[in-house]
């Protein structure tokens, strides 16, 4: 190995690391004649969080196992790789060069597919999804459903490389972005490009990135920063530790691509430390990085250094908010700013800093690539691209996906969901975690975008879409996620400290059956009056999942308060309480 030290350098390392996936690549757009060196197959297994903790580890131990009693250990590669997103189906593994998926492998199923299928030739037919529409299984990955409307962009790695070798990374192109832009562009043109592409920020806000990157570069200073937000918090959310954990190096490039465009030297990665696969493999893709000069002093030969750090976050989901993030990284207590100014201007130690997530992140390299045109072409006026989402709830395909903007909540739910478990009555669902809204049916066909969704009550939120059923009480749900915004609130403004409380006991009071209508009317104007003067995005949304469900679903409130009856049957809504037993006598009888 050897410090790449020029463009001309990486492309050649680039055509060697291509080679290692020849098998892989043998029918995608970059189809290369595979030598006779390579392994004649390649096992993919999914070594996510979700499927690790279903024996993925376990599955590539038996698996090289089988392979070296069968003497074929030389030729066959068993390999880790990142979330294939359908989680409802995992473990997975995929076969190269025949493309062939199994779903839900078990440890004890390596026996049967090495003598099966590597040694044989056939395919094991009870690990092939089976697709519910035909009612047949399918062999290939791009024929099963889920993946029929999906677009990765930010998850284009993910499923493909092994995480853990960065040679596997510049085989896809990896870190040509970051050599482009240092030997061929300026910091204004970079900048341009990331503007003209409309990428808007994908951690909840959606502000325009490029605007973000070019308010920092505006404001002099010795000294900026870059930070990437891994602070993960919604409830049910999990799209930034799949990236993390299936293509860390996409994130290490953007950073430094970022770094470059507003004259930073420094990055920071805030994560959380619950998610120990994710840092482990940010842990040695930085330390790839740095041994390949990706990270470090004069990097491409130029006169640019940019390093990156980790800092672990405690589990505040406050501090997803980007001023609570910056004091926690300094060592502060995770509590809010008032804006302005904003980071851009004065940010981390009070210098210039600039702060996007990790999908926002992920979107940069291919930005850089492709062009701005490109980009631009997906997606719809307002909003670019495509959008990645963590689904789950009573819908039958959890998993996450990535779709382009535009794409309808109800293609997302029934096309790519495969619809609701057990063939209940879809009731509503809920997108952009804990302080988004409850969307009804009637609304299922909105584009999703970040202004359609505003308009119904909601909003797009890192990526969290909860999907609910008939089962599922409205009121409930909002005391659930009412109970969660009260116990995460930093407590720095009195809005959210205390009208989030008032607003969780009014909401037990209603669900106990002892609600009244004036219950009501405080609920809908307290919530608005918290929304308007809450220092920061947990608190001027927080409100959100009762105010909506309130809106769409005013019968099932009435019925709470009015009839003291909980049509789904969840709430105590003063139900009897047993009859105490009898005392037992000094006998026990």
């Amino acid at each position: 190995m050897k410090t790449i030290k020029s463009l001309e350098e990486l492309k050649v390392l680039r055509e060697e690391a291509n080679k290692d996936l020849g098998i892989r690549k043998s029918s995608h757009e970059k189809a290369e004649k595979i030598d006779e060196k390579n392994h004649s197959s390649h096992i993919l297994v999914c070594s996510g969080t979700a499927c690790e903790s279903q024996e993925s580890r376990e599955i590539i131990g038996r698996l090289q196992e089988e392979l070296k009693k069968a003497g074929c250990n030389e030729t066959v590669q068993v390999l880790k790789t990142g979330c294939f997103g359908f989680c409802e189906k995992g473990p997975i593994i995929k076969i190269y060069p025949d493309h062939v998926f199994y779903v839900e492998v078990k440890p004890e199923d390596a026996e049967e597919i090495v003598k099966e299928h590597i040694l044989g030739g056939k395919r094991v037919e009870r690990l092939l999804y089976e697709e519910p529409t035909l009612g047949k299984k399918i062999e290939k990955q791009e024929d099963i459903s889920f993946y029929h409307k999906q677009m990765r962009i930010a998850l284009r790695n993910c499923g493909f490389i092994n995480p853990e070798n960065i040679k596997e990374y510049i085989a896809e192109d990896g870190y040509l972005a970051l050599g482009k832009i240092l030997t061929q562009m300026t910091p204004e043109e970079v900048i341009q490009i990331v503007k003209d592409s409309g990428l808007r920020g994908r951690g909840g806000g959606g502000f325009p990135t490029g605007y973000k990157w070019e308010l920092a570069l505006r404001n002099k200073n010795d000294l900026k920063f870059i930070i990437c937000n891994a602070d993960e918090g919604d409830p049910g959310a999990f799209m930034d530790r799949s990236i993390l954990e299936g293509d860390p190096h996409s994130v290490l490039e953007a950073m430094a691509i970022a770094g470059y465009a507003i004259g930073a030297e420094k990055g920071y990665i805030y994560i959380r430390a619950e998610y120990p696969l994710a840092i482990n493999r940010l842990n040695i893709a930085i330390e790839q990085a740095r041994e390949y000069g990706f990270l470090g002093e004069k990097i491409f030969n130029t006169n640019f250094n940019f390093d990156i750090e980790l800092k672990y976050g405690a589990g505040a989901f406050v501090c997803g908010e980007e001023t609570a993030l910056i004091n926690s990284v300094e060592g502060g207590r995770g509590e809010p700013n008032a804006k302005p100014p904003f980071p851009a201007e004065s940010g981390l130690w009070d210098k210039p800093t600039c702060v996007n997530n990790v999908e926002t992140f992920a979107n940069v390299p291919a930005i850089i690539l492709k062009g701005a045109e490109w980009f631009n072409t997906i997606g719809t006026e307002k909003s670019k691209g495509t959008k990645v989402f963590a689904l789950a709830g009573k819908v039958n395909n959890v998993g996450l996906v990535e779709v382009p903007m535009g794409i309808t909540l109800r293609e997302i739910i029934y096309d790519i969901g495969g619809g609701i478990r057990d063939q209940k009555k879809f009731k509503a669902v809920q997108t952009g975690g804990p302080s988004g809204g409850c969307i009804p049916e009637a609304d299922l066909d909105i584009p999703i975008d970040y202004e359609s969704l505003k308009e119904v009550g909601s909003m797009m939120g890192s990526g969290g879409m909860i999907v609910m059923d008939e089962d599922d009480c409205m009121v409930n749900i909002s005391k659930f996620y009412l109970e969660f915004t009260e116990d995460e609130s930093c407590g720095k403004c009195t809005p959210c400290r205390i009208g989030n409380k008032r607003l969780h006991e009014t909401l037990i009071k209603i669900t106990n059956g002892r609600g009244t209508e004036e219950d009501l009317k405080v609920l809908k104007d307290l919530g608005g009056m918290i929304k308007d003067a809450s220092l920061c995005g947990l608190g001027q949304s927080s409100p959100n999942p009762v105010l909506s469900t309130m809106k769409y679903f005013a019968d099932e409130y009435h019925e709470h308060v009015v009839n003291k009856k909980c049509p789904a049957g969840v709430c105590a809504m003063g139900k009897k309480k047993k009859a105490a037993p009898p005392p037992k006598n000094q006998e026990g009888q």
